[in-house]
């Protein structure tokens, strides 16, 4: 049977990490500074090594209204490819059905152009390219709507880091943050493996973090006064008063609207779709007076922010986001706090002396049966099923092993058909097999899983696909293979491996024939080609034709380009490939034209 991952193992790291350094104290401090300074709109500190960037929650002039909070737009609409990773879009995405799939990715529109207003600040631009420079790790903090725009600003940093191939490491600490974007924005963050970078501190109370699960238009003159109050009390205290007498009468009507949302969320069923058009993303840090937990299971964070607001009151909720430096205090001097449980109430086994350190730790009282329940079983529900890390490493050093006497096979498979007399090659012995034993064997070994993680079963196993699918005639069902028949994981782990930084020993000009043909799609170019040929000769109209040999003209010195690099395995050029009877078609054609149009 599996041994039960820790319910906390990653996060809890993280949260230990931030607490025992002077990181989360350091940010806030910045956080704070940047409030008092609302016409800057950011602070800026390089110590050492380490630059550090914190944004404030008072946006003056560009400050969205949080009653837009449901106006999401496409993050690829304005940013000219800001942060292309996140702009691919693939049908089907792990976590979603196949129109979640398609749904793309969405931020909140007034927080976007917070963050490209400010990108766009010669300052801004300025101090960040010296940090870049001279930094080996970037910190980007902000409070409030400061958290959305340094959630916006480090995703475009690692977007950038990425396209350059730069190993600075990025971290976003945000405290109070509003959510900033739709499901297919948590999808892709989690996709590029990001979701590491964020850490996202709520206090136990907070409405803000929780402002966007609720339908918010019923609110506008609520919301209105609810912004100045934070606003002017971060600047302003004096007024801060004022503001307050005209939020008292909407504080509660803000609370029960937010508390109402939240509970028929955490009322869904786990895995089950629910109408809201934001989501958390990264790790979430919730803390309270008696110290904190950190998780970055979506689910479990929205059980959470539901379980936490239980405890609270509208004025509760409201001044909670002006508490942040108290609770960092607390949460530095202890993290999941150990206290001793009396003998009547021994847990079981460690992993409820966990939960029940957790529940503690949230500032939940276990007393309180109908609020400690659903907290606890929350906590639960975010357990990581199956192996612990060091027993995944053992298991797939099993799987591994497995996967050698297949890989060989395959191999084998190719040095046969290269050396056969029919001079076909690897791709056409396949395409047109028989039904021996040998080929049977290759066809299965074809679609096992261990092909999915690897460049190099990729180069070996993707023409065989493509074999497979003009064999059987789906490109007359479908159309061509690379536009309609690719699977998804080629597509994704094609995209990985072009943004790699490339070796010194990949820029050198080859002398033999490459093992595998580096484009893992050249058959199925072929195959277009060939078509295209049928299409010249039975064409009539003089335009077309034209058209159509151009684009021939094209793949043939593409073609011919890999061929004169050597970046074909040698089965491309053997007498009787698809590829050589192309080219001995095509130069016919050629001939053929030129004798009809001197």
């Amino acid at each position: 049977m599996d041994t039960e991952a820790s319910p906390f193992e990653s996060s809890e790291m993280l949260a230990t990490f931030l607490t025992s350094t002077p990181l989360l104290s350091m940010s806030w401090s910045l956080c704070d500074r940047a409030n008092t300074m609302p016409s800057q709109g950011f602070v800026a500190e390089q110590m050492g090594s380490v630059g550090h960037l914190a944004f404030s929650g008072v946006q003056l002039g560009s400050g969205p209204d949080p009653t837009s909070g449901r106006n999401l737009e496409p993050l690829v609409t304005a940013t000219n490819g800001l942060f292309f990773p996140l702009e691919h879009q693939f049908d089907g995405e792990e976590g979603g059905g196949e129109e979640e799939g398609k749904e793309p990715v969405l931020v909140h529109a007034g927080f976007l152009r917070i963050f490209l207003s400010v990108k766009s600040n010669p300052n801004f631009q300025n101090r960040m390219l010296n940090m870049i420079q001279n930094s080996k790790s970037i910190v980007i903090a902000g409070h409030g709507i400061g958290g959305t725009v340094a959630g916006l600003c480090a995703l475009w940093l690692l977007s950038y880091l990425q396209s350059i191939s730069s190993n600075i490491s990025v971290l976003c600490i945000t405290f109070g943050s509003p959510l900033l974007g739709n499901e297919s924005l948590s999808r892709a963050i989690l996709r590029e493996g990001w979701s590491g970078n964020f850490c996202h501190v709520v206090s136990k109370h907070d409405v803000f973090p929780r402002l966007f699960f609720a339908p918010l238009a019923p609110l506008n003159p609520q919301l209105h006064s609810l912004l100045q109050f934070w606003q002017l009390s971060m600047t302003s205290p004096p007024l801060a008063l004022l503001a307050e007498k005209l939020l008292d009468e909407g504080k509660s009507q803000i609370f029960r609207t937010v508390l109402a949302s939240l509970e028929g969320l955490a009322k869904a069923e786990q895995g089950k779709n629910v109408t809201c058009g934001f989501w958390p993303f990264g790790n979430y840090f919730f803390c309270s007076e008696d110290g904190a937990i950190c998780n970055d299971n979506a689910t479990f964070i929205v059980k959470m922010m539901h379980s936490l607001l239980l405890n609270s009151s509208p004025s509760c909720s409201i001044e909670d986001h002006l508490k942040y430096g108290y609770y960092v205090e607390k949460a530095s001097l202890q993290v999941l706090t150990k206290t001793s449980f009396p003998p009547a109430e021994l847990p079981e086994s460690s992993y409820e002396a966990g939960v029940a350190l957790a529940l503690q730790s949230s500032g939940i009282a276990c007393q309180d049966e109908s609020v400690a329940r659903p907290a606890k079983n929350c906590l639960k529900l975010a357990r990581r099923m199956g192996r612990t890390p060091n027993l995944n490493c053992a298991n797939l050093a099993i799987k591994l092993s497995k996967i050698t006497p297949y890989r060989a096979e395959i191999e084998w498979y190719k040095a046969t058909c290269d050396q056969s007399d029919a001079q076909m090659g690897y791709y056409d012995s396949f395409k047109q097999r028989g039904a021996s034993k040998r080929d049977f064997k290759v066809n299965m070994n074809r679609r096992a899983k261990w092909v999915n993680g690897s460049q190099f079963y990729m180069l070996l196993v993707e023409p065989l696909d493509i074999a497979e699918y003009y064999r059987t005639g789906m490109h007359r069902k479908k159309g061509h293979y690379i536009s309609n028949g690719r699977e998804r994981r080629y597509k994704i782990f094609e995209r990985w491996w072009k943004e790699r930084p490339i070796k010194e020993e990949e820029k050198k000009t080859r002398s033999t024939f490459a093992s595998s043909t580096q484009d893992t799609c050249f058959w199925a170019r072929v195959e277009e080609a060939r078509e295209r040929l049928d299409n010249v000769r039975n064409e009539t109209d003089p335009r077309n034709q034209a058209l159509l040999l151009s684009s021939l003209d094209d793949f043939s010195k593409y073609a011919s380009g890999l061929v004169e690099r050597k970046e074909v395995s040698k089965d491309v050029v053997a007498r009787n490939s698809s590829y050589c009877m192309w080219v001995r078609d095509y130069e016919e054609l050629k001939s053929q034209y030129v004798q009809l149009h001197p």
